[in-house]
Formats: structure tokens, C-alpha cells, sequence
């Protein structure tokens, strides 16, 4: 709600450049979301590699 009252809010100072932003905002999301998923595969990645490195401890029966 808080970004549409920003968004309307540029629309009433700079009606050209809301408009600019409702056109964009899209593209960019698209340009946006092989990144995020290179951040989700890291994430999943190092989150395998610390299960990986603790498994011996865990197996030995420390609370971690």
C-alpha cells in the first residue's frame, strides 16, 4: 500500500516519470530474476556445505 501511495504520490509531482517507472518496473523484474536464482542456488549450496561439515559432529551427538 505504502508503494502505491509513493507511486501515486510521483504521479501527482512528475506524471512523466511515474510512467517511466509503471513501464520499466517490469522489465527490470524480469532482468532481475536470473539473480535471484543464482542467490538461491549459493544459498542452497552453502547451506549443503554446512550440513555437510557439521555431520561428523552431529553424529558424535553435539547440540548445535
Amino acid at each position: 500500500m505504502l508503494t502505491f501511495i509513493l507511486w501515486l504520490l510521483l504521479w501527482v509531482i512528475c506524471w512523466p516519470l511515474a510512467l517511466l517507472a509503471l513501464v520499466l518496473w517490469p522489465i527490470v523484474w524480469l532482468i532481475s530474476l536470473p539473480f535471484r536464482l543464482i542467490g538461491i542456488t549459493f544459498d542452497a549450496i552453502f547451506a549443503f556445505l554446512k550440513a555437510l561439515l557439521f555431520l561428523p559432529s552431529r553424529i558424535l551427538g553435539h547440540k548445535a
